[in-house]
């Protein structure tokens, strides 16, 4: 089924396979926990999008789970969670090009950010990748939104307004990403490591 999608996902091995499966999962099980209560954006949001593009090998689909998961959980938050302050259905919030487009930044510089998996670069690519969506996501509040003023000094206050939400990204994307990156490395040598024998 996958391969229709895919077409390079028929020259992979079993093993390929279940990994793929595997690392696919773990994205879609962290975006669910978006629906659990939470402090502001403490989310598993750019530890998905720095997952996936440090551990996925096409690239193609390295982008697409992290913003399909993304997306679903959108769709769940905004229709049912907060659907009493909407007015019909929400296929989108206001400014969502910006925050899609900061994980999908963040899957960019993952693989230049974490060359090979370790606490050091792990570390890195959060903080980078936490400090790159929050330029962009509240550039886009600041952008389209009508509370600050078109200016250097609006744009200055929005991000300043923002500061407190980016110690709490940061910190999402140290837990949400330590776990995922952990238990990945746990996975694929205790449970997917080839048997030898």
């Amino acid at each position: 089924m996958f391969s229709y999608f895919w077409p390079e996902l028929g020259s992979h091995n079993a093993m390929q396979k279940k990994n793929l499966l595997f690392v696919i999962v773990l994205i879609l099980s962290a975006a669910a926990s978006r629906l659990l209560p939470h402090p502001p954006n403490f989310t598993p949001v750019g530890a998905m999008a720095l997952f996936a593009g440090a551990v996925m090998g096409s690239r193609f689909i390295s982008y697409l789970i992290p913003v399909l998961a993304m997306f679903m959980a959108d769709l769940a938050l905004n229709n049912i969670v907060y659907a009493e302050y909407s007015e019909g259905f929400v296929w989108f919030t206001e400014g969502a090009i910006w925050i899609y487009g900061g994980i999908l930044a963040m899957v960019f510089l993952a693989p230049k950010l974490i060359k090979k998996i370790s606490a050091k670069s792990i570390v890195l690519a959060s903080l980078v990748g936490a400090a790159v969506f929050f330029l962009l996501s509240n550039f886009g509040v600041w952008l389209g939104g009508a509370l600050y003023a078109k200016s250097l000094t609006g744009l200055i206050a929005c991000y300043g307004a923002a500061l407190p939400f980016f110690l709490n990204s940061i910190l999402g994307n140290l837990v949400f990403g330590g776990a995922m990156f952990g238990i990945y490395h746990l996975v694929q040598t205790k449970v997917l490591a080839p048997t030898k024998g």
